[in-house]
C-alpha cells in the first residue's frame, strides 16, 4: 500500500467527526499536509544539513569519526532519557566505539540492555539502505529487552504484542486518576497495519527523504504495535530516514536529543495529532522546527570535537599515566558534576593517595586548578583554552570578593565597603568578557584585570595566574 500525499484537504464527515483517534478515520492512513505551509522550512533544513555535513567533512577522519562517537552516544542516552530510562554514558560510548572499531583506551564492561539499545540505533542508521523488515523490527525488540521484561514487568519480546495486553493505553496520572492520552489499534489489526507501513517505508512516493523521516515516526508510533519500546523504536525508524536522506552512515546531530529537551511539547503536538484528522501539517511543521534546532545544535558537538583535539594537540610530548590520560578525557567527554580526589579514586580504581598524586601532578603541569572552595569539598577543573583559566579565575574573585572587601577596608563605611564588592564584581566580568573573546586575548589585558583587583585587595590565587599565563603562551 503507498502512502498518498493530496493537496486539498479531505472535507470532515460525520463518520470522521465520531471518530477518536486518527486511525479510526475511513481513509486512514492517507497522509495529507500542505506543501506551501513546509516549503521554506524544509529548504532551511536542507540547507543547514548540507552545510554541517560539509564541515563535518573537512575535519579529517579521526575528527569525523570522533563527532560520529559523541552524536550517538547523545542519541542513544536521550531516546533512553525520553522514556524515563538513564543509561550509563560510559558504557554507551564504549559499546559504541567497540562496534565501530575506535580506540578510546580502556572499554568500560557494557550491561546488556545498553548493548541492545546500542545494537539498535547503529543497526537502523550505519545499514540505513538496507529494507526494514517485520523480523528486523523483531530483532531490534529483543535487543532492548534481553530479559524479557520491561523493569519488573514480563513482556511478549520480539513479537507484536499479543490481544490479552488490549487495549494498548498511554496514561499518565495516579492511579484512579489515570488520564488515558492515546489508545493504539487492536492487537488484531497489527498484521495489516504493520505490513502496509513497511510496504511505505520501503518504496515511499516521490518525497523528500526528510519528510518521510517526519512521516514514519508518526506512522509508527500511531500502530504502537510492540508491547515497551515504541518511542525508541519510532525514533531509530526516523533516524534511519534521516541517514537516507543524508545518503550517509554518519551522524552528526541528534534528533533525539532536542526532543529530549522539547519533551512536553513532542508529547504534546503527537497527542494532538493522535487526535486529530489526516491533515499533519502541524505534526511536521513541529518535526522540521525540531530537526533544525537538532542541526544547529550540532555545532556544540563540533566545537566539543575541535576543543578535545586541540587540548592533545598541546599536550604532544607530555608524558601522563593510563588514569590521568583516561580521567583527563572523561572531562573532555563532559563529566557530569565536579571533579574530586575521591571521585578519581573511584572510577580509576586506586587509592586516595594515588589519585592526590595524579591531580597534584596536573595542578603543576596547569592543566587542572583547584575551584574556589577548597576543604573536604575541595573539586578540580579542566583548563583547555585560556578562556577556561580566565573563568576560573573569575569564579575565584566572585567566591571571595565579600571577604575581601570587608578584610581589605575593615575601617571604611559600609557603603565604601560595598562599592568595593561592586567593583570587584565588574572585574570578575571583566575577565568573563575576555573569555568571551576565544583565542583574541593578549597577556597584557589579563594584567590590567588583576592591577584593578589588587587595588582593591584581591589577589587571586598563583597557580590560577600562572594557570592563564601558561595557556596564552602555549596558545601562541
Amino acid at each position: 500500500m503507498q502512502l498518498r500525499r493530496e493537496m486539498a484537504i479531505l472535507s470532515a464527515t460525520s463518520a470522521e467527526n465520531m471518530s477518536t483517534y486518527i486511525y479510526e478515520l475511513g481513509v486512514w492512513p492517507r497522509f495529507q499536509w500542505r506543501d506551501e505551509t513546509l516549503a521554506s522550512q524544509l529548504g532551511a533544513v536542507r540547507h543547514h544539513q548540507g552545510r554541517l555535513i560539509g564541515r563535518m567533512e573537512t575535519l579529517g577522519f579521526p575528527l569525523r569519526k570522533e563527532a560520529v562517537l559523541r552524536t550517538l552516544t547523545e542519541d542513544v542516552l536521550k531516546s533512553s532519557e525520553i522514556e524515563g530510562e538513564k543509561l550509563d554514558e560510559e558504557q554507551v560510548r564504549s559499546s559504541i566505539a567497540r562496534r565501530l572499531g575506535m580506540d578510546i583506551g580502556a572499554l568500560t564492561p557494557v550491561d546488556r540492555d545498553v548493548e541492545g539499545v546500542v545494537e539498535m540505533m547503529l543497526d537502523a542508521t550505519q545499514n540505513y539502505a538496507e529494507p526494514l523488515s517485520k523480523d528486523r523490527l523483531f530483532g531490534w525488540h529483543a535487543a532492548l529487552f534481553p530479559t524479557g521484561r520491561s523493569g519488573l514487568r514480563k513482556i511478549v519480546v520480539g513479537d507484536w504484542r499479543r490481544p490479552e495486553g488490549d487495549p494498548m493505553q498511554v496514561v499518565s496520572g495516579p492511579a484512579g486518576r489515570e488520564r488515558v492520552h492515546y489508545e493504539a489499534p487492536g492487537s488484531d489489526k497489527l498484521e495489516a497495519e504493520m505490513a502496509a507501513f513497511l510496504e511505505w517505508f520501503n518504496d515511499p512516493p516521490k518525497t523528500d527523504p526528510v519528510l518521510t523521516a517526519a512521516i514514519a515516526h508518526l506512522w509508527f508510533v500511531t500502530i504502537h504495535p510492540f508491547e515497551d519500546g515504541n518511542g525508541r523504536i519510532a525514533r531509530a525508524i526516523a533516524d534511519m530516514a534521516l541517514a537516507r536522506s543524508e545518503g550517509s552512515p554518519q551522524r552528526f546531530y541528534s534528533m533525539s536529543a532536542q526532543v529530549r529537551i522539547e519533551r512536553n511539547a513532542y508529547y504534546d503536538i503527537l497527542e494532538a495529532t493522535q487526535k486529530g484528522n489526516l491533515d499533519i501539517t502541524p505534526w511536521m511543521t513541529w518535526f522540521l522546527s525540531c530537526l533544525d534546532r537538532a542541526i544547529t545544535g550540532a555545532e556544540q558537538t563540533l566545537a566539543a570535537v575541535l576543543r578535545k583535539a586541540r587540548f592533545w594537540e598541546r599536550l604532544a610530548g607530555e608524558t601522563l599515566n593510563d588514569r590521568q590520560q583516561g580521567m583527563l578525557n572523561r572531562l573532555l567527554n563532559g563529566f557530569e558534576g565536579k571533579l574530586t580526589s575521591s571521585k578519581w579514586a573511584t572510577i580509576a580504581k586506586t587509592s586516595q593517595d594515588t589519585a592526590s598524586r595524579d591531580i597534584n601532578d596536573l595542578m603543576r603541569r596547569r592543566i587542572l586548578v583547584k575551584d574556589p572552595r577548597g576543604g573536604r569539598s575541595t573539586s578540580y577543573s579542566l583548563i583547555v583554552t585560556a578562556a577556561d583559566a580566565l573563568r576560573a579565575v573569575a569564579a575565584y574573585v566572585r567566591a571571595h570578593k565579600s571577604q575581601t572587601a570587608w578584610s581589605a577596608a575593615h575601617r571604611a563605611s559600609d557603603a565604601e565597603k560595598t562599592e568595593r564588592v561592586t567593583r570587584i564584581e565588574a572585574a570578575a566580568d571583566a575577565l568573563d568578557e575576555l573569555a568571551a573573546r576565544g583565542d583574541k586575548i593578549s597577556y597584557r589585558e589579563f594584567e590590567a584585570v588583576l592591577g584593578q583587583l589588587s587595588d582593591d585587595g584581591m589577589h587571586p590565587e598563583a597557580q590560577l595566574v600562572s594557570a592563564v599565563a601558561f595557556v596564552l603562551r602555549r596558545e601562541r
